[in-house]
């Protein structure tokens, strides 16, 4: 079977841009996202030489979230002006690279991701996950793990792997809990409001106990400390509402599981037009042999 990497698009965009210091084109035009972008995919195929690589990027929100939850990640500030510009020619990096991009009109990029990581290990395959979302952790089995981009704050710790024993180091519960556990503790980076004064100690212990958010609710009488009786009794729809924002859509459309192809003569193009001489020079290193081949 093969190994595929599964590509957060903007968590890495993001990672790429606050990373590289401000670069730009002779002409004004922010280059700094692009050149961390490749660096970047070059640095994870070189380490994981996997058979493929999807990329998966947003294009509006999750209709079925907001129907539910119109303040759905309604407290994110705009995407920065000049990381916004370089959007579309990461795309045409990534597609030039061989790196298939995926998206969707109103459906959330996580859940094409982990509806494809799902599917993909279902086939067999092994699948890596690069993001530093929280949420896909949900999903992690003994053939889905997560590769952790390296933190802002100690890069030097590099690229880490989060398997299903460094789920429950981390958050304290098992893949199957991560959902009810962020619909307890709330999820301030989507906006998911929980139960207040509610951490994850607290929401560790309940699930423990009760194993999930209905086992909870059930258990309401019975929970401590006795100051949240109250209010999981009160928001028992709230509780049951967060749960189906926190979970995956897992039924979602996947693409075929073949290996991409290299367009070199326009990687080589598209990284002359943007200035990138260092990654131009290293692209020709790379693929300058032959024009077009499988990854």
């Amino acid at each position: 079977m093969a190994k595929w990497l599964l590509i957060d698009g903007f968590n890495l965009a993001y990672r790429c841009f606050h990373a590289v210091p401000e670069l730009t084109r002779a002409d004004g035009f922010p280059t700094n996202a692009l050149h961390g972008w490749v660096k970047s995919l070059w640095k994870l195929a070189d380490q994981e030489k996997p058979d493929g690589t999807l990329v998966f990027f947003d294009l509006g929100g999750s209709q079925d979230r907001l129907l539910l939850l119109p303040e759905y990640k309604a407290q994110r500030e705009e995407m920065p002006e000049a990381l916004c510009k370089q959007i579309e020619p990461i795309k045409a990096l990534t597609r030039a690279m061989g790196f298939v991009g995926i998206e969707t009109d109103g459906v959330e990029s996580d859940d094409l991701l982990a509806s494809q990581a799902v599917a993909l290990a279902a086939q067999g395959h092994e699948v890596l996950i690069v993001s530093s979302d929280k949420d896909f952790a949900q999903i992690v089995n003994n053939r889905i793990k997560i590769l952790l981009p390296p933190p802002s704050a100690n890069p030097k710790l590099g690229w880490r792997f989060r398997d299903e024993a460094g789920v429950l180091e981390k958050f304290g519960v098992p893949p199957a809990q991560i959902a009810d556990y962020l619909a307890l503790v709330g999820d301030t980076s989507d906006n998911i409001p929980g139960i207040s004064g509610v951490g994850p100690k607290t929401a560790v212990k309940w699930l423990q106990q009760y194993h999930n958010i209905e086992g909870v609710i059930a258990h309401a009488a019975e929970l401590t400390p006795e100051r949240f009786r109250e209010a999981v009794r009160d928001r028992a729809e709230d509780l049951r509402r967060n749960l189906k924002l926190t979970t995956l859509n897992l039924s979602l459309p996947t693409v075929a599981a073949e290996a991409p192809r290299i367009m070199a003569e326009e990687l080589f193009a598209l990284l002359e037009g943007w200035e990138m001489k260092s990654s131009l020079n290293e692209a020709r290193g790379r693929y300058g042999r032959q024009p077009e081949f499988l990854f």
